[in-house]
């Protein structure tokens, strides 16, 4: 019996965790400048009425940069 609860417990939790993640949305964005990008991921987050976190950023010839969209 512990052991069905157990595993129920840990199927909820499971479950809880893939619907909060199934709102964010990861969005990329390429720029010649670092402002440029954010200024791209900006645009596109309040298109969609969303707010935005930076996740990453790299630079070479051009900046690449990928962020989550979420409510």
């Amino acid at each position: 019996m512990k052991t069905i609860k157990a595993m129920s417990i840990a199927a909820v939790a499971a479950l809880s965790l893939m619907s909060a993640a199934s709102f964010a949305q990861s969005v990329t964005a390429t720029s010649l400048t670092l402002d440029g990008a954010e200024a791209k991921i900006a645009a596109q987050a309040q298109q969609q009425g969303q707010q935005y976190k930076i996740l990453e950023a790299s630079n070479g010839n051009v900046v690449h940069m990928t962020a989550e969209l979420y409510k």
